[in-house]
């Protein structure tokens, strides 16, 4: 029986995470990388597929456990007919190699305590060969090696292809265990002191957490979801994991199932902006950083995500040997998304280095060349359809979030160049751009009979995307179509106080092509090949799979965050209060929720869902102070 999503929590390093469950088991962990493959695998299979679990002899989930205040240290304690025990899981700082450290404290009487080690690698399909070698036991399978000792020795033995431990612990006392990776064709790593370790890391986070600016309500949760943020940074290049599991799945059982182990350009303005106000200007500055070094190359092609270092090839397959967590099955590595065309992301990295040199982000000399660089592609290319912010694998079309975005590029462009003259541009051509792109959207992609933007052109299908037109100021808050649009995709997207990111069954219109002319003020009308309504209307799946998911928490936040800016605050902060309410017992969000089954689905945890989080607790109390 599978822990639920939620039951988990994080331990990091800032290159690679642990998920570590409420039975005190290690059940995921990629090294050395968060792309790497996984050496605990039992999150997406069995024990057989790899994990690592201390836990009082013959106990089960935990008593209770919290993180240590503002850090990334897990302390995971039972209460046993025996007496009370800590175990203390972290991720140090790593100077080497990367070291899972679990630290065990009695904490009143005297209690036998049981480990069990189970290395998998390659995704829990490779039992390695183990041995003893000073002091410790060495698992080592082709490239990969890992070592494990204890402090003070504790006695370990083999058993059914798992390595078992058997010691007891007395109030004060504390064992502690290392385990270690490295490349198996080079020597042992250099020793880690686990509870020199332990001191430090403490430290070293609440300093960290300690340069937060936010001092309002829900403090606690805003720095846990920064710190979450933090820990999903590969800190060699800046680039921020969109999550560190893959094929959690969007609906239990289903097909839904990709890997999110890598850095989405969609979600680079909303971070930079988080970590920006946040006061993470180091961050950020990496991040930014990240960006520049990852859309270097041709515009045309430009990708909707890349590697932790900005690697492109991000082939997609699947892994037959495991079942999938509850059974949701194809378990996939890669993401074949990376091949789409999203034309949004144009838009979010204009606006991005917009941002950062408005922030006063130390500039880089190539950075305005990126900026023109695209915008000359994008200049004729806005026109094409493409597969959406939401990556769907249906059928190309012409999406409305994705044509806000390209005025969003164009927008940023002119007014960089009306910001700092000297730089050169076409701005002319901009803003002849900006204003066709501005009078095709409210035109094709309004629908005034209903008073709402639609997902698509020629679609009655709504998406919570729209609810970010007045933030990226496409339109004002207080413009009634924006008002019409908020009210809109509450009503028909709400499920049971959330909001899914879209329906997936939509009413499509059945259209035949025309050409339609559009006067602009001050140009020349232009012709746009659009789909108009024509006769009849036809059922389609719009992502081209099948089954559902849960509710997207980003998007709950989003409509949060456009309630209270339109007036309604009180409903906005219940709003907030309910979304935060969803965060487990340690204050972690995955990508969506099912609000009827009342657990959390999707890759965990999930940036997109924390940025959320941050940025609209930045917007609802900003200007506020704690107590």
């Amino acid at each position: 029986m599978h822990q639920r999503i939620e039951d988990y929590a994080l331990i990091g390093d800032e290159q690679t995470v642990a998920l570590v469950g409420r039975h005190g088991s290690v059940d995921w962990l990629c090294l050395p990388r968060f792309d790497s493959a996984a050496c605990f695998a039992a999150l997406l299979g069995d024990e057989d597929n790899g994990h690592w679990r201390i836990a009082p002899k013959g106990a089960g989930c935990c008593t209770r456990r919290a993180y240590r205040p503002d850090t990334l240290v897990l302390d995971t304690e039972w209460d046993t007919d025996e007496g009370s025990v800590r175990v203390t899981d972290l991720m140090p700082q790593r100077e080497h190699a990367p070291d899972l450290v679990r630290v065990i404290e009695g904490l009143s009487g005297r209690v036998t305590m049981h480990g069990l080690l189970r290395l998998r690698f390659d995704y829990g399909s490779i039992v390695p060969w183990m041995r003893r070698a000073d002091g410790h036991r060495v698992a080592v399978a082709g490239p990969d090696s890992v070592w494990l000792r204890s402090e003070p020795p504790v006695h370990t033995w083999g058993k059914d292809f798992g390595t078992h431990s058997e010691f007891t612990v007395e109030k004060g006392e504390k064992v502690a265990f290392v385990l270690t990776w490295h490349p198996s064709h080079r020597p042992r790593p250099p020793l880690c002191d686990p509870f020199e370790a332990l001191r430090t890391s403490v430290e070293d986070w609440q300093a960290w957490a300690a340069r937060c600016r936010y001092d309002g309500p829900h403090r606690d949760i805003v720095v846990r979801s920064l710190i979450t943020l933090k820990a999903l940074t590969y800190a060699p290049t800046g680039g921020i994991v969109a999550a560190p599991t893959t094929s959690l799945p969007e609906e239990l059982g289903g097909v839904r199932n990709w890997d999110y182990r890598y850095c989405w350009l969609r979600d680079s303005t909303l971070t930079l902006g988080a970590l920006l106000e946040a006061g993470y200007l180091e961050e950020a500055e990496a991040w930014r950083d990240w960006l520049l070094r990852a859309v270097a190359g041709a515009p045309a092609d430009l990708q909707i995500m890349y590697g932790l270092a900005g690697e492109r090839r991000l082939s997609e397959y699947e892994l037959p040997w495991l079942t999938g967590y509850a059974g949701s099955y194809p378990v996939r590595v890669g993401n074949d998304a990376v091949q789409q065309l999203q034309l949004d992301v144009y838009g979010e990295v204009i606006d991005s280095l917009s941002l950062a040199r408005r922030s006063g982000l130390p500039s880089k000399p190539h950075m305005w060349r990126v900026q023109v660089a695209l915008m000359e592609f994008l200049r004729t290319a806005w026109r094409r359809p493409d597969e959406g912010i939401w990556e769907v694998r249906g059928p190309r079309r012409h999406f409305v979030y994705s044509k806000v975005m390209a005025w969003v590029a164009a927008d940023r462009a002119v007014r960089t160049l009306e910001d700092s003259p000297k730089l050169e541009g076409d701005l002319e051509g901009w803003r002849a751009m900006r204003d066709e792109v501005h009078a095709e959207v409210c035109q094709l992609g309004y629908d005034p009979e209903r008073n709402t933007f639609t997902q698509s052109y020629g679609s009655r299908a709504l998406d919570a995307s729209l609810l970010l037109i007045p933030h990226v100021g496409f339109l004002p808050y207080d413009d009634p179509r924006v008002l019409g649009t908020i009210a809109a995709v509450r009503e028909e997207l709400s499920h049971n106080g959330f909001l899914r990111r879209y329906s997936i069954e939509e009413t499509r219109i059945r259209v035949e092509e025309t050409r339609v002319s559009i006067e602009q003020t001050g140009t020349e009308s232009t012709a746009i090949s659009t789909e108009q309504v024509g006769v009849g209307t036809e059922q389609s799946a719009l992502d081209g799979l099948p089954g559902g998911e849960g509710t997207f928490l980003v998007c709950s936040f989003w409509l949060a965050e456009a309630l209270h800016l339109t007036g309604r605050t009180e409903e906005a902060r219940e709003m907030f209060e309910r979304l935060v309410g969803l965060a487990n017992d340690v204050g972690l969000l995955s990508e969506e929720y099912d609000p009827v089954a009342g657990r959390q689905l999707g890759n965990f945890p999930q940036a997109f869902s924390h940025i959320g989080l941050v940025g609209t607790a930045l917007a609802l109390f900003g200007g506020e102070q704690a107590g």
